[in-house]
């Protein structure tokens, strides 16, 4: 692997620990104890135990420094500029159902200013990691997104909002416009990974509305570092909003004309 700064190592070994745990409980999925927090949408033992880890490793690796995480939400630290955004187990109706498409995700904020970002498929081991001006890999492959410059070319991955959450008619229609101007659309059931494979050059491109932070900031720092780019939908600020698109500078700008139809 190439060399790693400090940072990443410390984000590289909280990941792999937890996935580590993960992938035995994924081996045991049928016996998890399972709990609604609402339609569609499971928190597991698995995914509660795997934050509590992330939070230890990342506090020991970085005493000081706050955290905005799926189950604990927001924790306040005493170093006010840096800020890890993480998602234990970014897959999680996947993981239930035991289908191997699931990952941790572990980003950095400094000053609001997204800089390192991991995921890490446990199942696979794929880590994909990349820090600010340092681009972004594969395991020790260097990453580059896609150079396909059409639509009629492009594969482009996307989410869909599950029973329960708002947007289900914007959603069938920004899809069927996306279907009918592209060689196909994906639907993986992992927002990290759908980022991640868009840095790797895997798909072309990928566009979702309704995210959180920890859904996408990771992998918005892949893509970056890949040399595409990753930004809000209609302009706005994706952290806010959580409506993030991703690719190389034409596909973006092609798949933003497309989803405005």
């Amino acid at each position: 692997m190439p060399q790693t700064s400090a940072l990443l190592t410390v984000m590289i070994a909280a990941a792999r620990k937890t996935g580590r745990a993960l992938a035995r409980d994924f081996g045991e999925v049928e016996n998890l104890q399972v709990s609604r927090k609402g339609p569609a949408d499971f928190v597991t033992a698995a995914d509660l135990k795997a934050e509590k880890t992330l939070f230890e490793e990342l506090s020991k690796g970085r005493p000081g420094y706050g955290f905005l995480m799926e189950e604990r939400g927001e924790v306040v630290g005493s170093d006010k500029t840096h800020r890890w955004i993480v998602d234990p187990l970014d897959g999680t109706l996947n993981f239930m159902h035991g289908l191997p498409h699931f990952a941790i995700s572990i980003a950095l904020e400094r000053e609001g200013a997204l800089v390192a970002g991991v995921v890490y498929d446990v199942i696979k081991d794929e880590l994909f990691w990349a820090e600010k001006g340092a681009g972004a890999y594969l395991n020790d492959r260097r990453l580059r997104v896609a150079a396909r410059t059409e639509l009629n070319d492009a594969v482009i991955a996307t989410g869909l909002p599950f029973r329960g959450k708002p947007g289900h008619d914007k959603a069938l229609a920004e899809l069927g416009r996306v279907m009918a101007a592209t060689a196909g659309v994906r639907r993986f059931g992992s927002a990290a990974l759908d980022l991640a494979y868009v840095a790797a050059g895997r798909v072309d491109g990928s566009w979702e509305r309704g995210l959180s932070p920890w859904d996408f900031a990771a992998g918005a720092v892949l893509v970056r570092e890949a040399g595409g780019f990753a930004r809000e939908v209609d302009g706005g600020d994706f952290m806010q909003t959580g409506a993030v698109i991703a690719g190389n500078e034409r596909v973006l700008r092609l798949l933003g004309d497309a989803l405005k139809g």
